[in-house]
């Protein structure tokens, strides 16, 4: 990487907590279940990838949002590199969950195929009223910078 290669943003550690709980409802929990060919649970379960729809979200901003925040074109495709969620808990049909996270880092790296890319990394958690984690996510993702000047 060139040493005129501007550094990223700054944006380690910007709150990416959510405003208003997030609620799973049973109706969304059955459509979800359709559409992975899978029946609900009877027990008030929510299907899993309620991790993914629950935090995105529910966080704080819209993925364009988080993408600007580290002044990046939301059109130009940010690309999931990995994602590692932890379960400590069950998701469930009608708690309302707060969603709190933020950004862990953002680290500009060359790229082969890509010029220069920054890798944006950033935890999502669901909270239940009394404040007990039940969900922790962390994302990686790729912002493709191309060639800068």
């Amino acid at each position: 990487m060139a040493e005129s290669t501007p550094a990223p943003p700054p944006v380690s550690g910007l709150s990416l907590a959510g405003s208003t709980p997030y609620t799973i409802s049973a109706a969304d929990n059955a459509r979800v279940c359709k559409l992975v060919g899978v029946e609900p649970d009877a027990d008030g379960n929510a299907h899993p990838i309620f991790f993914y729809i629950a935090t995105q979200v529910g966080m704080g901003m819209s993925v364009a949002g988080l993408c600007a925040a580290c002044e990046f074109d939301v059109e130009k495709g940010p690309l999931l590199a990995s994602s590692k969620t932890e379960f400590p808990g069950p998701l469930r049909i009608g708690v309302p969950y707060d969603v709190r996270g933020e950004i862990l880092s953002l680290t500009r790296k060359p790229s082969r195929k890509l010029g220069v890319i920054d890798l944006l990394e950033y935890q999502l958690r669901l909270h239940e009223a009394g404040g007990e984690v039940v969900l922790k996510t962390t994302h990686v993702w790729v912002l493709p910078r191309g060639m800068i000047a």
